[in-house]
């Protein structure tokens, strides 16, 4: 929800609400009263469970840039220590137990995705990475039940939906994740006496768990810390921010072409336009506003502009610019694009199977088949709905399109 608060005084506070980041704040106006006065260091978390951040991780990369722009800290917290253990919050089941090594190789993988959103460095206002592996492996066992133990109750931790999701599916939540929340919030007070951090910020499912690290610096330490959650981000047609029919949609360059990045992006529904362009991008809100309500034809415009902009501060405008011109080339003016995959056939042609294969989309002859029967695969812009169809080059380049965000082409030997 938005708060639409005129009353919010700092430049912080009124950024996020005008923008539609906030869902939930603890104390909203001891908050703004805070950050129109002084410079707030604030974090957010982030587990180290893969090599990547997808899209969905996009909006608190964002909420953090936020905070610069606006002249606070932003702390980037990354998860070498929680990591270990897996945050149960929106999962029906635990997750793969990983290596120190693979911890440590997926947080330097992850550090390059916020250096083209966040500058860093040892200003006020610039950003920190840091490890709570850096003190989490510290802790001892007996200190943790003795010293943090107390402040937390078996009766509410098992209120949170967390937990509740879980033991309401009848699947198996280890004693291991149900210490996550303990050491989340655990995270927040250290951060709070270590880097001055006064404000933790997430997704609305960390709610619960930002709150208990609240409350344990209240209790600890007597410090006054604040909260600030966003809305659960789904499509307008309801999937979630960050996947599709065809996988994640990654944010590091060695996991997602820039090509497949910027038309992720062009293909999104005409009604979360205007959201997206507000959300992830630095355009002004007259222009949002003047975009989100184009129709017919012209929402296309918006949509590039939204994969232009987006792609550019993810990817650079180099990359920005080649994916835009790859695409007009492949979709618009027929030409060869750079940036796609391409397989060049013989004038007899070959089968859509041996095209999907050769364009890496498939591994095998059956998933091939499979894709096809569920309607995933275009070419020339035609749905393929025989598995033995024989493609012939023709007026190749030929555009074929798997799924969502895959693309490629087909060119004559």
């Amino acid at each position: 929800m938005t708060i639409n608060n005129s009353a919010f005084t700092s430049d912080l506070v009124r950024l996020l609400d005008e923008r539609g980041y906030i869902h939930q704040m603890t104390n909203a106006a001891a908050l703004d009263a805070l950050a129109d006065k002084e410079v707030i260091p604030g974090y957010i978390g982030f587990d180290a469970t893969a090599p990547s951040l997808h899209v969905g991780s996009l909006v608190q990369i964002m909420l953090l840039r936020r905070m610069q722009q606006t002249g606070h800290k932003p702390i980037v917290l990354m998860g070498g220590g929680t990591t270990k253990i897996g945050d149960p919050s929106g999962r029906d089941a635990s997750r793969q137990m990983l290596t120190d090594a693979d911890i440590a190789a997926n947080i330097a993988s992850i550090r390059r995705i916020f250096e083209p959103f966040l500058t860093f460095g040892d200003g006020p206002s610039d950003a920190v990475m840091v490890n709570n592996a850096d003190w989490l492996d510290q802790l001892g066992y007996v200190e943790v039940l003795r010293n943090i133990g107390p402040h937390f109750t078996i009766n509410r931790m098992l209120t949170f939906d967390s937990v509740k999701l879980r033991l309401d599916r009848e699947q198996p939540l280890t004693f291991l994740e149900f210490n996550y929340m303990i050491l989340q919030a655990y995270d927040f007070r250290e951060l709070s006496r270590s880097h001055g951090a006064r404000l933790q910020m997430g997704g609305s499912d960390q709610w619960g768990n930002i709150v208990n690290g609240i409350e344990l610096a209240r209790r600890m330490d007597g410090a006054e810390l604040f909260g600030v959650t966003t809305p659960l981000l789904t499509t307008a047609n309801g999937a979630k921010m960050g996947k599709t029919a065809s996988g994640a949609v990654w944010l590091n360059p060695d996991q997602l072409s820039a090509h497949d990045y910027w038309q992720y992006w062009r293909n999104c529904d005409d009604r979360d336009v205007g959201r997206f362009l507000a959300l992830f991008t630095d355009l002004p809100m007259d222009e949002v506003r003047r975009l989100g309500q184009l129709g017919g034809s012209e929402i296309n415009e918006a949509k590039k502009i939204l994969a232009n902009l987006a792609t550019a501060m993810c990817r650079g405008a180099d990359a920005a610019t080649a994916a835009a011109e790859s695409a007009a080339k492949l979709f618009e003016q027929g030409g060869m694009a750079g940036g796609v995959a391409s397989v060049a056939i013989a004038a007899e042609g070959d089968s859509i199977v041996n095209i999907l294969k050769a364009l890496g989309f498939v591994a095998s002859n059956n998933e091939a088949k499979r894709k096809i029967a569920e309607g995933a695969v275009r070419v020339g812009g035609t749905i393929v709905s025989d598995a033995m169809a024989r493609i012939l080059p023709g007026d190749a380049p030929i555009a074929v399109q798997f799924g969502a965000k895959k693309h490629g082409q087909i060119a004559a030997k």
